[in-house]
């Protein structure tokens, strides 16, 4: 037993000493756990809507009211053509789009049935699904209320809400998944193995030795870096092709722009791998700020869960994660076919990102050498 009460002592003595891994430990589930929990809704509310209205009458203003109070649409623009809409969509400044006919409301004062074209971007399918069940109920419920005023209990409904899913029209999970998947592994790659390996060769004595060589510390950083932007490559690779065989995935888009755009993407996950690495001092630290990292990625970032149903601060703290945008530029390119002219905001912000990351992990390795 005294031997047992030594090595217990001596556990708790190590672990005191090491405030850091103590902290990680205590805090990490504490953030997330406040954080996922504000932030992980299913129900998602004020969807970006662009409306080309080309009846400019009180019925379709009326109409357009029902979807902006119901708290599911917001109207963000209003656009004078049909390629105006597939701009809007494309570029991600809006997910639904509403087309009003010229006859709208004519064929409302002839008893005719008047349509309503609701466009839904469906490369994200828990936000399309969301859309398309409250546009068509909208469009139930205010065929019911004219119905009842006119007391035309039988006959045509006056309004027709025929809702147009675009580049997923089926509905097909892979599709959206697929995709999404590939980010994922890739980010696994660059951050955690990348922080977790550079830590180890620290505490083996390894990369003192690379450090006593001629080598500057830029170019130490580069020959580090590069092996895992090739293996970053080989993984999109595999998992592309994993996607288009088994899954049938359709890839819309242009691959060399999309192997050109996630070389932004592979740099500014290295760059948090190696501002891990730097700040850790050990393999157990680097693997907990690496899961800090992930966790989020996978759960804030659009993977899981859409993004315009969480609150608005946590909105804007998923744009710090470069996961967020490449996912809006793979399912771009892959779903939508779209090109670098709807992504340039995208691959813009993981430059900065991949930037600023860098020159501060080089500068404080070159600190640590000094």
């Amino acid at each position: 037993m005294n031997r047992i009460a030594a090595v217990l002592k001596k556990e708790f003595l190590q672990m005191r000493r090491d405030r850091m891994t103590l902290a990680l430990i205590f805090m990490i589930p504490l953030v997330q756990l406040i954080l996922f929990g504000y932030a992980i809704q299913t129900e998602v509310k004020h969807i970006p809507t662009v409306v080309f209205d080309q009846s400019l009458s009180s019925s379709s203003r009326d109409m357009l009211a029902s979807f902006s109070t119901s708290g599911y649409f917001d109207v963000t623009n209003s656009v004078n053509s049909f390629q105006a809409i597939t701009e809007e969509i494309d570029s991600g400044k809006a997910q639904v789009g509403i087309v009003f006919p010229p006859d709208y409301n004519h064929n409302l004062e002839k008893g005719i049935t008047a349509p309503v074209q609701v466009i839904v971007d469906a490369s994200d399918n828990m936000v399309a699904n969301q859309a398309i069940a409250i546009a068509n109920s909208i469009g139930l419920i205010k065929s019911q209320q004219v119905l009842t005023q006119k007391m035309q209990l039988s006959g045509q409904p006056p309004y027709d809400i025929r809702v147009r899913p675009w580049y997923n029209p089926d509905g097909i999970t892979a599709y959206y998944m697929v995709p999404a998947i590939l980010g994922i592994v890739v980010t696994m790659t660059m951050v955690i193995i990348t922080a977790v390996a550079i830590v180890r060769e620290r505490e083996r004595g390894t990369l003192e030795q690379l450090i006593v060589t001629p080598i500057k510390p830029l170019e130490l950083m580069i020959g580090k870096i590069l092996p895992y932007v090739v293996l970053g490559y080989l993984q999109i690779t595999v998992a592309l092709l994993v996607g288009v065989l088994l899954f049938k995935v359709p890839i819309r888009g242009s691959l060399l722009q999309l192997y050109l755009l996630t070389l932004f993407f592979i740099t500014a996950s290295l760059g948090l791998g190696l501002m891990i690495s730097n700040l850790a001092k050990n393999q157990m630290q680097a693997f907990q700020m690496s899961f800090f990292v992930m966790l989020p990625s996978i759960l804030l970032s659009g993977f899981m869960f859409p993004r315009l149903a969480m609150p608005k601060f946590i909105y804007y703290l998923s744009y710090t994660l470069p996961l967020t945008y490449y996912l809006d530029i793979i399912r771009g390119i892959v779903l939508k076919g779209i090109g670098y002219q709807y992504l340039m905001g995208q691959v813009t912000a993981l430059l900065v990102f991949s930037i600023v990351m860098l020159t501060i992990s080089t500068l404080k390795f070159q600190k640590k050498i000094a």
